[in-house]
């Protein structure tokens, strides 16, 4: 679908919709950040709060945290396909094209890198890119087309977040 198709639809003025947003790509994201932004961003600022304040969390409530953010909308048909627009985005790129907070990797990496201390740096960004690429491949089912969508039963969340904390929590390689 083009751009024109989309301003063409949603009967926007077709110069601000460019203006806003330059590439298909960067209407994707407002859209996908608007949507999906109000699921994801409350219960991990909880948790990056009370870590500047008390503790830092553990393995398991972050991992509890990642994997219900993407299990809840992956229930809701809606929800579900742009859980599924916003993994094939991010798969496909090395930096996503979004701009809010809990959508970049840099929280996730400091939140592990507090509950991990000991892994280097070079580690915690291997640990956050594997951990997120699997929960994208469960959730986000990229290699479905948008009609397949939810056909393939999820597994249980706290299957989920067993198998993620433990490679979380898992020794580091003597080489990292």
């Amino acid at each position: 679908m083009s751009v024109r198709t989309v301003k063409a639809a949603a009967r926007m003025n077709p110069a601000a919709v460019h203006y806003h947003f330059s590439t298909k790509e960067d209407l994707v994201a407002a859209l996908l950040q608007s949507r999906l932004g109000p699921l994801w961003a409350e219960p991990p600022a909880k948790v990056e709060r009370r870590a500047a304040e008390v503790r830092p969390p553990g393995i398991d409530e972050l991992v509890d945290i990642s994997v219900r953010s993407l299990d809840e909308p992956a229930g809701n048909p809606w929800d579900r396909m742009l859980v599924h627009l916003h993994t094939r985005i991010v798969l496909r790129r090395r930096e996503p094209p979004f701009d809010a907070h809990w959508f970049g990797y840099d929280p996730w990496r400091e939140l592990l890198s507090a509950a991990r201390p000991e892994l280097s740096q070079r580690e915690v960004g291997h640990r956050r890119h594997m951990t997120f690429g699997v929960l994208l491949q469960i959730y986000g089912e990229p290699q479905a087309s948008t009609a397949e969508l939810g056909s393939t039963p999820r597994p249980p969340v706290k299957s989920v977040v067993a198998l993620i904390a433990t490679g979380l929590k898992a020794r580091p390689p003597n080489d990292s």
